[in-house]
């Protein structure tokens, strides 16, 4: 295999899975090298790892290449799992992580404060059956927002092993820890023996 097109337009993520695979000679593409136009694909798996097939497949049925996708995102135990697959939507896609932070903060007041992030990914080769893998990075949610590095819920995810949040955790530390770096390592396994 010498290509993998990624079905996102996150360039921070493709950088990811780009410097992961360069090693063993696969080219990374994003969806906006193979395509003029956005490509609206409806997630409506009840699951990270359905999502991300439900991305991966969809985009390797019109190109014909190898895709591979992922879904990520935070479990918090005392609010049931949420935001869960909803992450990106939680509270509206409009809505600022500052906002979402907040309301997270004050749900898990008094409670168990445990979460983890989960990143599902997906691989789908024409002719073949896909490849799937899910990851996780425990933590618990932070009593305040604390730290510039990362986005989305890094600022109140806080990592008790290393004494910090994830938005205080350097690159090298996140490619160690992070629920995708685990997956990005395992699907290089897998690839460096196909």
């Amino acid at each position: 295999m010498k290509e993998i097109i990624v079905a996102s337009t996150n360039q921070g993520k493709i950088r990811e899975i780009r410097a992961m695979l360069k090693d063993i000679g696969i080219e990374v593409k994003s969806l906006s090298d193979v395509f003029n136009e956005d490509i609206d694909i409806e997630e409506n798996g009840q699951t990270f790892k359905e999502n991300a097939l439900i991305k991966a497949q969809t985009i390797c049925d019109i190109i014909h290449k190898p895709t591979l996708a992922d879904d990520s995102g935070l479990e918090v135990d005392a609010m049931n799992g949420e935001p869960g697959i909803y992450s990106a939507r939680f509270l509206g896609h409009d809505t600022s992580y500052d906002i979402k932070n907040q309301y997270i903060i004050d749900a898990v007041k008094g409670k168990e404060r445990g979460a983890r992030f989960v990143c599902a990914m997906a691989l789908c080769i024409p002719h073949e059956d896909p490849i799937l893998i899910e990851e996780y990075f425990d933590g618990e949610i932070y009593d305040h927002i604390e730290g510039e590095n990362g986005f989305g819920y890094d600022p109140i995810f806080y990592v008790p092993e290393l004494q910090k949040t994830s938005a205080q955790l350097t690159l090298e530390e996140k490619n160690q820890y992070s629920h995708r770096a685990k997956a990005l390592k395992k699907l290089y396994q897998i690839l460096k023996e196909k």
